[in-house]
């Protein structure tokens, strides 16, 4: 039997990521296609909820407890994962594309010598490679890409790139690994999460988002469509150039320089393309 397929699983104040169940149905079909076992990774101190629910969606959870990885440190994560990577030697090991894998995985990739794939919308295996397919010029073109031949790669995969479920309970067995880790990484450390304040809006947890671009042409339209979305029961997004003019925050922006979202509904209004 082929090497596992390894999903990292990430969590944030004590709550597992949708990203995290998104990585685990997509690594769920290529354990089919390659006849593996679906593994999820689980690091942290005081998870052992999280591994009992990641246990519904996967083969086997492997868990490592340290007190040293209650919050995300890359350094600390990376030291353990490749740990794991070398002693359980998987076909694959996925990681979200986010702010955690963005700062993991391509010094992960470098410290292991293996084929690193960013920012992927899709992934298979043909004849023993991995194929992906990632975005271009924007979101314009989507590439198939397909890796050089390895005993094992690393991937990031986009958010919301895979609609979770629609397989299980698998009821899968759970394994407490010792942590590798002998000391704090001396290159970093954790001081403090800063969340949004209250009353910020979180267009990535938005069932409806009516965004704006360019097209609305005065700042004074903005209040017409703030109300659109208030009666809609959803928030206001925009485009890029509405962030640059400063009429909308950062966290307001969609798009591939902005925030990924998963909208039931989404209705753009003055945006081209």
């Amino acid at each position: 039997m082929p090497g596992p397929i390894f999903v990292l699983a990430e969590h944030r104040m004590g709550e597992l990521r949708d990203i995290t169940f998104e990585m685990l149905t997509k690594g769920h079909e290529l354990a089919q296609q390659v006849g593996s076992e679906l593994t999820a990774l689980l690091l942290g101190h005081g998870v052992d909820g999280m591994a009992e629910e990641l246990a519904k969606w996967a083969d086997r959870v492997l868990y490592v407890e340290d007190e040293r990885l209650k919050d995300f440190n890359a350094d600390a994560y990376q030291a353990v994962l490749a740990s794991l990577i070398e002693e359980r030697k998987p076909v694959l090991t996925m990681i979200g594309h986010t702010a955690y894998g963005v700062d993991l995985a391509p010094s992960l990739a470098v410290q292991l010598g293996l084929p690193l794939a960013t920012d992927c919308i899709d992934l298979c295996f043909e004849d023993g490679r991995l194929c992906v397919v990632r975005q271009m010029y924007g979101g314009k073109v989507n590439v198939r890409g397909r890796l050089k031949e390895a005993s094992s790669y690393l991937a990031t995969v986009r958010q919301a790139a895979f609609k979770p479920g629609g397989y299980g309970p698998l009821n899968g067995s759970i394994e407490r690994v010792e942590s590798p880790l002998k000391e704090e990484p001396p290159g970093r450390k954790f001081i403090e999460l800063v969340t949004p304040p209250p009353g910020e809006v979180d267009i990535t947890a938005a069932d409806v988002i009516v965004s704006i671009g360019r097209g609305i042409k005065d700042k004074e339209n903005i209040p017409m469509i703030e109300e659109l979305a208030r009666l809609l029961g959803g928030v206001v997004a925009c485009s890029r150039p509405i962030v640059d003019k400063g009429w909308l925050p950062k966290e307001r922006q969609v798009g591939s320089s902005g925030r990924t979202v998963k909208p039931k509904l989404y209705l753009a209004i003055g945006i081209s393309g």
